[in-house]
């Protein structure tokens, strides 16, 4: 027995079904994914990240993401156009790690603030690194074009010349 309200979401089930508004769903006679895979608590954030597009460093606490983004620090500063800016960036980043220092949370993890001369100093070695190597590549002749082109090997690899 149903009630009017079940009977009105089935109801309008049934007319949208009629109007094809099931018809062509995305999914439709695919495996439901993850169904085979044994439960997992986390699932959910997981599903989440992937869908979007975040990366996992999110998850982790305050002493860890600085910690990671101290390790991935040359990296970002590689493209930045000026010495000021690299310089802007580093004090960005100890504000944070300063911030953290007077009120820490989280697992106890030691994180210190960055030295902004050394970031400059290895900024600027690897922009001269980089211009060296343009200058060597662009210096290097092009190979010379050979007159005849490379023999080709049959496609019977079993037979012999």
């Amino acid at each position: 027995m149903t009630t009017g309200w079940e009977a009105a979401v089935e109801a309008q089930i049934r007319s949208a079904q009629e109007r094809g508004e099931f018809d062509n769903l995305p999914g439709a006679g695919k495996p439901i994914p993850g169904r085979d895979l044994p439960y997992d608590e986390g699932w959910w954030i997981r599903s989440f990240l992937e869908r979007e597009q975040l990366p996992g460093d999110l998850l982790l606490p305050t002493p860890l993401q600085l910690r990671r983004r101290i390790e991935k620090l040359p990296a970002e500063v590689r493209d930045l156009p000026t010495e000021e800016s690299v310089r802007a960036y580093v004090a960005a980043l100890n504000a944070e790690v300063v911030a953290w220092l007077r009120t820490p949370t989280g697992p106890r993890v030691v994180v210190r603030p960055v030295n902004a001369d050394d970031t400059v100093r290895d900024w600027r070695a690897a922009r001269e690194r980089a211009a060296a190597e343009r200058v060597t590549a662009a210096a290097e002749p092009a190979p010379p074009a050979t007159a005849t082109p490379p023999r080709r090997r049959p496609w019977w690899p079993w037979r012999r010349r």
